[in-house]
């Protein structure tokens, strides 16, 4: 009954993809050329591995890609992806998705050839992420966002501080607030735990609060938290790679997008493609540089280049200059961690955004979407209610829910619901689960 995953490619990107999914008892096969990346992986995860290049019919076949439910291609070779995708197809994989970079590749028309060949998707992490990082800018006050349906359902996340009115409050004290109706704290992040809030969980300062509620809620959301909307206008990018460009082209025709490399040939390059921003050449790590090209002056601040460390520093010094949001790609692990508490305002990594949106694809059926937290181990996980059994036969409270998953939201059709203990679910409901790990195999069997 096991769902056999092929993966081609065990950098950054392999290795997270197959601990993600190693998590859920998967089989898992990689693929590398390179033996002593192979050891590393087999050293920490359990899975098998196959040393030579993807392309190769010998080297698929000893990886028994015949068998495999999932064919996940994602080297840093955009080539090898592509060939490796087609002819694991043809050798008889369900499905198969290849990386790439081209972003010309995923325009509907051209995905018509690559679906021709046999490709069942194609994943760009830098698109992700370019879109994730505007969703990030469009709803500026939060530190996290997900939407789910086109944005029928919001999570988002923001740290609380001393002067919040919600701080030593517990839950069912907020309730009196009749704005509580239409939004709910779902989860609190607390030195790097996950606590899913009973009505007696006390709200403390610092802690990282995550909110759901629907589409035209999420203003009052700010009203509770006595916070203004911010408007942001300028944004400065620094860095000049994929993720910078494919950034500033998403951005730059809604705002004043102003970026920032150090190589000379690159810049003319970027000047040439985008249309609408300010490219300038100079050294970013250079605060009186920032300043002259009107740091002091931006809304957001999005540190884009291939160094965590760089990033990381370049936004606490933008924070410093009174930048109101800053984003930083952030790729190590052990700095996710401490990003958040040394005072960087939201985070990105091209890894993860990437891991769950392939996620999505490898749930059982019932499951829809899949958003993980920033250095949490919970998930967002969207089932559909698919049959009729004793999931819409009786309310939320009487259905056993493992106290380590709640849930957070309902779509039913175009109605919206934050359920409490007495709803009921019904036939086709789309219900949005928060779930830390240990919740899964519970949820799989209420679900399926």
């Amino acid at each position: 009954m096991g769902m056999n995953i092929v993966i081609a490619g065990a950098g950054d990107m392999g290795y997270h993809l197959a601990e993600q999914l190693s998590y859920d008892n998967k089989d898992i096969t990689l693929i590398d050329t390179d033996r002593e990346v192979l050891d590393y992986v087999s050293s920490k995860l359990d899975v098998l591995t196959v040393q030579g290049d993807a392309t190769a019919f010998e080297v698929l076949k000893r990886a028994n890609v015949n068998r495999a439910t999932m064919v996940l291609c994602v080297t840093t070779s955009e080539k090898t992806n592509i060939v490796t995708a087609v002819l694991a197809k043809q050798l008889g994989a369900k499905r198969v998705m290849a990386r790439v970079r081209n972003h010309s590749y995923l325009d509907p028309e051209n995905l018509l050839y690559f679906k021709n060949l046999g490709i069942d998707n194609l994943i760009s992490p830098t698109m992700l992420c370019s879109k994730h990082i505007f969703n990030m800018i469009e709803n500026s006050s939060f530190n996290e966002v997900f939407d789910f349906e086109g944005g029928k359902l919001n999570i988002v996340g923001i740290t609380l501080d001393q002067s919040n009115p919600l701080v030593n409050q517990r839950i069912m004290d907020t309730k009196s607030n009749p704005i509580f109706d239409d939004i709910r704290i779902i989860a609190i992040l607390r030195d790097q735990k996950t606590i899913i809030p009973r009505g007696s969980t006390i709200i403390r300062n610092n802690d990282h609060v995550f909110f759901i509620s629907n589409k035209k809620n999420t203003q009052s959301i700010l009203e509770v938290l006595g916070q203004e909307k911010h408007t942001i206008r300028n944004v400065m990018i620094i860095g000049g790679d994929d993720m910078a460009v494919a950034t500033a082209l998403r951005l730059e025709n809604h705002f004043r997008v102003t970026l920032i490399n150090k190589d000379k040939e690159r810049c003319k390059w970027l000047a040439e493609n985008l249309k609408n921003s300010l490219v300038i050449n100079g050294d970013f790590k250079n605060v009186e540089l920032l300043i002259e090209e009107g740091l002091e002056q931006m809304d957001a601040f999005l540190a884009l280049t291939e160094s965590s460390e760089t990033n990381i520093i370049a936004s606490l010094t933008a924070k410093n200059h009174g930048v109101y949001k800053t984003i930083a790609h952030v790729d190590t692990r052990e700095y996710i961690h401490i990003s958040h508490s040394i005072g960087v305002d939201s985070l990105i990594n091209k890894k993860l955004v990437a891991a769950n949106e392939i996620s999505r694809y490898l749930k059982k059926g019932t499951v829809e979407a899949v958003s993980g937290i920033y250095g949490v181990d919970a998930e967002f996980i969207q089932y559909s209610v698919c049959k009729n059994n004793r999931l819409i036969k009786n309310p939320l409270r009487e259905l056993h829910f493992p106290d380590s998953a709640i849930v957070a939201g309902v779509i039913r059709g175009d109605q919206v619901f934050i359920p409490d203990g007495d709803f009921q679910l019904d036939l086709n409901d789309k219900a949005i689960v928060l779930a830390l790990p240990e919740a899964k195999l519970a949820l799989e069997k209420l679900f399926h």
